[in-house]
């Protein structure tokens, strides 16, 4: 019986999928794209989690202390990997490197409470694109500590990307630097130190090893401070909190799946659409639009650090995009 002669069939109906055989076919259209740009997707969306994250903290750090905020987002980042934590224990927790760990848990610590504090009190974008110097300090450490032999190349997009940075930090009048500014700092060089630690720690440990320890001893750390700065949270700021922790894991799975999918070198530029985010982000949600200083040290950071980028590709290196190093302090 053809439509016409059935007056209670829809041709449109009829031709509608359904909606789980839709979301079946995008999933396995995007599965049969190239690795690169699936990692471009994947990069893209964590790029956008990490900036809903860094604003959420700013919403919220105007009445907590990042001590509590750092303690909840961390307890509720260890709800959520639990499942693949507790079955491992207490086996995940045996390291053969324990000062290292310590070590990274230390830096790690640092990276997220300055780069936090960072947030809370600096416009977004000079936050966001002070804590891109993380790269030139990973160079730096690279010769320290790892005995890495650096060209010219690479020792002159750093000291450019230095540069970016004093321009960003544009002295007052009296030759004084915004504090914050110099805490902004302070964090990427400290989550410059968390990458070449995990590069050291993976030639040994398993990842859920490293995952136990991030996840646990980080928040035990900033238990203490947030229990003797306590301020109970409005409903309003425990649905923040929430939405922090949840957003935190989701951005650094997202960077994961990014890195595990395409080629650093291919992807990495579009990390930087994070900057683009914080400056909307910052204007539309707390009235700050980025000076010219501002944006033009932001140009010259991200142009020495896919210059970095590029140049590790040429020489067999990944330490300034390692997958598990990103969202320490920004």
């Amino acid at each position: 019986m053809s439509s016409q002669e059935n007056p209670g069939s829809d041709p449109a109906d009829a031709k509608a999928p359904e909606p789980a055989k839709g979301l079946r076919g995008l999933a396995t259209t995007i599965k049969r794209l190239p690795a690169n740009t699936i990692g471009a997707l994947w990069i893209l969306q964590a790029a956008f989690l990490f900036t809903v994250m860094t604003a959420l903290i700013k919403l919220v750090g105007d009445g907590l202390t990042v001590f509590q905020i750092l303690a909840i987002r961390q307890a509720i980042m260890v709800a959520i990997v639990a499942p693949k934590i507790v079955p491992n224990l207490p086996g995940s927790l045996a390291t053969r490197r324990p000062g290292l760990q310590a070590a990274r848990i230390v830096f790690a610590s640092t990276a997220m409470l300055c780069g936090f504090t960072a947030i809370i009190h600096m416009p977004l974008a000079d936050a966001t694109a002070l804590g891109f110097s993380k790269t030139f300090f990973v160079t730096v450490f690279a010769i320290l500590f790892l005995g890495e032999q650096v060209g010219r190349h690479r020792w002159g997009a750093t000291i450019v990307g230095f540069i970016g940075v004093l321009v960003m930090l544009r002295p007052d009048g009296e030759g004084l630097i915004d504090p914050y500014a110099l805490m902004a700092i302070v964090g990427a060089a400290a989550a410059g130190m968390v990458m070449i630690i995990l590069r050291i720690l993976t030639r040994t440990d398993a990842p859920v090893t490293i995952l136990t320890y991030q996840a646990t001893f980080v928040g035990l750390i900033m238990a203490i401070p947030a229990y003797l700065t306590w301020q109970t949270p409005t409903f309003d700021q425990w649905v923040l909190l929430g939405l922090i922790g949840v957003v935190s894991w989701a951005a650094q799975m997202s960077n994961i799946q990014a890195f595990r999918a395409g080629e650093a070198t291919a992807i990495a530029s579009l990390d930087y659409t994070r900057l683009l985010y914080a400056t909307l982000f910052g204007a539309f949600l707390f009235g700050h639009w980025p000076s010219v200083e501002t944006l033009v040290g932001a140009v010259i950071i991200i142009a020495a650090s896919l210059y970095t980028v590029r140049r590790e590709a040429i020489h067999g290196k990944a330490l300034t995009r390692h997958a598990e190093g990103r969202g320490y302090n920004s």
